[in-house]
């Protein structure tokens, strides 16, 4: 395939980075999230009895649109706000079994550490040769995500090595990053990488992912969309292409030149 009939090709004649996702794109960790943010939704809307609280079971729409690529707070809140809740936010202190925004979050944060102990955490091989191959062809590779799980989850899925730097949870706390869809941790990535936005490629499989890179102006905003079911979404909220695998968006610039 040639530059010409692909013109959304990874090279580092045009690019400089490659800015990655981590659930869902490095690692297989969202069926665990996604089964995490169920159970505990399911659970706490069986206990409201308000005609004011839409109180249908969590679906993987209610996962797409309302916590996915979010932070764990932002996902709750906004999740509630879907269905006429509304409680006080709390404390990031609060346990999980406090009626409060802080402690859904940390509840959540409880049900998905359980399962990832019990099912483990595997990271997904086409992903992590793309890694590779991007790496050897000289681009700089960055983690962005929203968890503050990230250091303990890639290095059960043994792909801490990948990357040259990261973002998540906890620097974004740290330094008053908002989270997805705001730009703020994309472009601190690209800060810590020494590059600007418009030479790097970021690969997002959440709806709030790709809006966040569009929203950054980063180069290129690759949607991955594994199910075949979310390319319309993704475009709609930013992704220049759509791929269901990241084997066929790489090239060297000396290839490209010769095609």
């Amino acid at each position: 395939m040639s530059g010409r009939e692909n013109p959304h090709l990874i090279s580092d004649a045009a690019f400089d980075a490659v800015i990655f996702d981590m659930d869902g794109v490095i690692t297989d960790t969202v069926r665990l999230h996604e089964a995490a943010w169920k159970r505990l939704f399911d659970e706490f809307l069986s206990t409201q009895h308000s005609d004011e609280v839409d109180v249908r079971l969590f679906s993987p729409d209610d996962y797409r649109r309302d916590v996915d690529g979010r932070a764990r707070i932002d996902g709750v809140e906004t999740f509630l706000a879907s269905r006429g809740v509304k409680l006080p936010r709390g404390d990031p202190h609060d346990t999980p079994d406090t009626v409060t925004v802080w402690g859904l979050a940390n509840h959540k944060n409880d049900y998905f550490l359980e399962a990832a102990a019990s099912e483990g955490v595997e990271a997904i091989a086409s992903s992590v040769a793309f890694v590779a191959r991007a790496r050897a062809l000289g681009l700089r590779t960055a983690l962005v995500t929203a968890s503050r799980n990230r250091s303990a989850i890639l290095r059960a899925s043994g792909t801490d090595s990948l990357f040259d730097a990261h973002v998540d949870g906890d620097d974004a706390a740290a330094l008053g990053l908002a989270g997805k869809p705001a730009p703020d941790m994309f472009v601190e990535a690209a800060r810590r990488l020494g590059i600007e936005p418009a030479r790097a490629v970021v690969v997002e499989d959440a709806l709030a992912g790709v809006e966040a890179a569009r929203r950054g102006g980063f180069g290129l905003v690759v949607g991955l969309d594994r199910s075949g079911l979310l390319a319309g979404a993704l475009q709609a909220h930013g992704a220049d292409v759509v791929v269901a695998d990241l084997g066929t968006l790489i090239r060297s610039g000396e290839a490209e030149e010769q095609a």
